[in-house]
């Protein structure tokens, strides 16, 4: 009884705290053509005025449309019904019906739909739309059916129903830098110390459970960052958060690898990243990649690496190396 009177702001913010929408249920149901109008012309001194029924107005359809500032499902989660305006009938003296309003509905870019298990189509840009359901068309009145031989035809046809489907939107997150590593290697500490996002940090194994997202002020534009939750070994056949997560990496346009330098050996826990990858997508492998060892307040001694990629040593928790990793990643 509660629940039912909350607001949807209320919903809204408890789903919010709940977890990262990446997946949502929807129901469309596109406008229903009007109907073509049979009517005759009756003016004074035409006794016998010729057919003008206008034709019906097409239904509205329903679209979906990609936008930068979104990256999260939980609007469909709130709102998963969707249905468009229906088309107006037609008229006499040959007045149309109106056409009834489409329906755009705003999803983050990188979002895929399926009809049934199957792959209808996904919206990968800024501003980028993709047909739903398609609206009836409007019927034609009677003044489409004159002819010779037909000169007053007192039928006219009925407005088609519009598409109704129901859709499931999977949300393949795009983000410009992808933090990814194992369990306690500090990526939501990072996350916090480069941007403006207060992710849930803990000290024991998978404290993100899902993407938490925080945005770097770049020289000319926002800089997404996506910190991943930990992979394990076997992420790749789906053990722990494994498949899940990879395939947001997937639209990850550049990876960062946040390696717990006090580890015994930082570097197999490198490798045992790179492993995964290469299992999972020969695609991740070729991803621009950037290795970050964190924690390097907890050595006593210093310790780099020679690796092939741009390498940093930060410390998330008081802010040594943050600076000069951020100004790499604003270029």
């Amino acid at each position: 009884m509660l629940f039912s009177r909350l607001t949807h702001w209320s919903i809204y913010c408890i789903i919010t705290l709940m977890k990262f929408v990446d997946e949502a249920t929807i129901y469309v149901t596109a406008g229903r053509g009007g109907d073509g109008c049979v009517s005759f012309r009756r003016e004074k001194f035409v006794p016998r005025g010729g057919p003008d029924g206008g034709d019906g107005g097409d239904g509205g359809s329903i679209h979906l449309m990609g936008k930068k500032e979104l990256h999260t499902l939980i609007d469909l989660k709130i709102k998963p019904h969707y249905k468009a305006e229906r088309g107006m009938h037609g008229q006499g003296k040959n007045r149309h019906g109106k056409t009834g309003k489409d329906v755009y509905i705003y999803v983050p870019t990188g979002t895929i739909v399926r009809d049934n298990g199957q792959t209808i189509g996904e919206v990968m840009q800024n501003g980028e739309t993709l047909i739903l359901a398609r609206g009836g068309k409007g019927g034609r009145g009677n003044a489409h059916f004159a002819s010779s031989t037909r000169q007053s035809p007192r039928h006219a046809e009925k407005g088609l129903e519009g598409e109704d489907r129901t859709l499931v939107l999977e949300l393949k997150l795009i983000s410009d830098i992808g933090l990814i590593g194992l369990p306690n290697a500090g990526k939501s500490t990072l996350l916090s110390a480069l941007t403006n996002a207060r992710p849930k940090i803990g000290d024991y194994p998978f404290t993100t459970l899902s993407p938490n997202l925080g945005v770097l002020k770049g020289r000319d534009r926002r800089i997404v960052i996506a910190d991943m939750p930990g992979i394990i070994a076997g992420a790749h056949v789906g053990k722990g958060l494994g498949l899940t997560f990879l395939r947001h990496i997937e639209r990850t346009r550049t990876i960062v690898f946040v390696i717990d330098i006090a580890v015994p050996d930082p570097l197999q826990h490198y490798q045992q990243l790179v492993d995964e990858f290469s299992h999972y997508s020969t695609n991740l492998v070729k991803k621009p990649r950037i290795v970050v060892f964190n924690k390097i307040d907890l050595l006593d001694t210093e310790q780099t690496y020679d690796l092939s990629e741009p390498t940093f040593y930060v410390s998330a928790v008081t802010g040594e190396g943050i600076d000069a990793l951020a100004e790499y990643l604003r270029v």
